[in-house]
C-alpha cells in the first residue's frame, strides 16, 4: 500500500508518497489550482493501492478533497497536533512543507478510524446557512447596541424595550419617530434601523429554511427534549455525519463532553475536557439548561446526582454528556433512515408557537 500525505497551503500543495513501512517514495509540490489538481491526480496514477491523506484544514483542502474523490480515491483526514509528534519523532530534523507532508502519511499509515472526506452534500448546506445565520446575528446585536445610545442621545425620554429591537413594528415606530429630525446623528440612527430591518428580514429567512431542512432530514434529533432547530443545525453542521465516529464514545471526546483521566494509583480521576468541537458542546449546553428550565427527565437526572453528592457543576456536566450518547443515536437513527428511503417514517407534527412571526425567538 501507498500513503500519500498532503500538507496544503493557499498557493501550493506538497504531496509526499511513503510505502508500507514509511519510507519516502516520492515527492509533488504543485500550485494550489485547478491545473495542480489534475496533475496530482495524474501523479497518483503510477502507485498501486494509494491512500491518500490530508491536513485537517478545510477551508484550504475542501476543493482539493472533491475533486480527489471524484477521481476514486479515498481521503482522511489528519489532525495538526497528530503530525506534531510525528515530526518530533522523525529522522529528519527541523520544519518544511516535505516535512509535514511526509508527517501526514505516517499518522495515516500508523493510525486506523481517521477522519474520512466526503463529498458535500445536505450537512455542508445546513452549515453554511447555520454559520451565515449566526454572523447576521451577531452584526445585528452590534447594530442594535450602536443605535440604543444614538436613540438615547436623540430622545432620552423615548423607551426602547429589552430585546425588541428585531420587532418590525417597533422599528417602523422608531423610524416614524425620527421623521421631521435634522442632523448627522438622526440620519446615521435611521440607517442603523433601516439596515437592522434588512437583516432581521434575512435572519427570519435563514431560520426557516434551517427548519426546513433539519425538521425533513433529522426528525429524530429535533425530538429531543430542549433540542431547537437552530441548535440541531449547529450540531449537524459540526458533526458532519455520525457515521464517520465508531461508537458514541468517539463523538464525546470529538464534542468535549468525554471527561480526561488524571489519576495515577488506585482513585480513579478525571478532569473536565476543555477542548473537542466548542460548537457542538456550546448547543448541548443549550440542550441541558434548556432541560433543566422545562423540568422532566433531564431536570430528575439532576436531581438524583446531586443527591447522590454531585455539585450543580458536575451534575449539568454529566448530564450534557448524556445528551452527547442520545444525539449521536438520533444522528445515526436518521441517517440509517435516509440510507433506507423505505423505512421512512413520517415525523411527527408540531403545532407552531403562537407568537408574532415578526419576532425572532432565541435557540433552545
Amino acid at each position: 500500500m501507498t500513503v500519500v500525505g498532503i500538507d496544503a497551503h493557499k498557493n501550493w500543495h506538497t504531496l509526499v508518497a511513503v510505502d508500507d513501512v514509511g519510507k519516502r517514495i516520492g515527492e509533488l509540490t504543485v500550485p494550489a489550482r485547478a491545473g495542480g489538481h489534475r496533475q496530482i491526480v495524474a501523479w497518483l496514477e503510477q502507485f498501486d493501492g494509494v491512500r491518500v491523506a490530508v491536513e485537517d484544514c478545510r477551508h484550504l483542502t475542501r476543493r482539493l478533497e472533491a475533486d480527489l474523490l471524484d477521481a476514486g480515491h479515498r481521503v482522511v483526514r489528519v489532525h495538526a497536533r497528530m503530525m506534531a509528534g510525528m515530526r518530533r519523532s522523525a529522522r529528519e530534523p527541523g520544519k518544511s512543507d516535505p516535512i509535514d507532508a511526509e508527517a501526514v502519511a505516517r499518522v495515516a499509515l500508523r493510525e486506523d478510524n481517521l477522519p474520512t472526506a466526503e463529498l458535500p452534500g445536505p450537512m455542508r448546506e445546513i452549515k453554511l446557512l447555520s454559520d451565515h445565520r449566526r454572523t447576521l446575528v451577531a452584526r445585528r446585536t452590534a447594530m442594535q447596541s450602536k443605535v440604543r445610545w444614538f436613540l438615547h442621545e436623540i430622545d432620552p425620554d423615548l423607551h426602547v424595550p429589552s430585546r425588541a429591537l428585531r420587532r418590525y413594528s417597533l422599528l417602523e415606530e422608531l423610524l416614524a419617530h425620527l421623521e421631521g429630525r435634522d442632523g448627522a446623528l438622526v440620519e446615521v440612527a435611521r440607517d442603523l434601523l433601516e439596515d437592522i430591518a434588512a437583516v432581521t428580514r434575512r435572519i427570519n429567512t435563514l431560520e426557516r429554511r434551517l427548519d426546513t431542512l433539519v425538521r425533513t432530514a433529522h426528525p429524530t434529533l429535533v425530538e429531543i427534549p430542549g433540542m431547537g432547530v437552530l441548535g440541531a443545525a449547529m450540531i449537524l453542521g459540526e458533526t458532519a455525519g455520525a457515521r464517520r465516529f465508531r461508537s458514541k464514545h468517539a463523538y464525546a471526546r470529538f464534542n468535549g463532553t468525554a471527561p480526561i483521566p488524571v489519576w495515577s494509583g488506585n482513585k480513579v480521576k478525571v478532569r473536565l475536557s476543555r477542548g473537542g468541537n466548542r460548537t457542538i458542546n456550546t448547543a448541548l449546553h443549550m440542550v441541558a439548561v434548556t432541560q433543566l428550565r422545562l423540568g422532566g427527565e433531564g431536570a430528575a437526572y439532576v436531581d438524583k446526582l446531586t443527591a447522590a453528592g454531585k455539585t450543580r457543576t458536575e451534575a449539568l456536566r454529566l448530564l450534557r454528556r448524556r445528551i452527547s450518547d442520545r444525539v449521536f443515536a438520533a444522528l445515526r437513527t436518521d441517517e440509517q433512515r435516509a440510507d433506507h428511503p423505505a423505512a421512512k417514517t413520517p415525523a411527527p407534527h408540531r403545532k407552531a408557537p403562537s407568537q408574532p412571526a415578526d419576532v425572532l425567538q432565541p435557540a433552545a
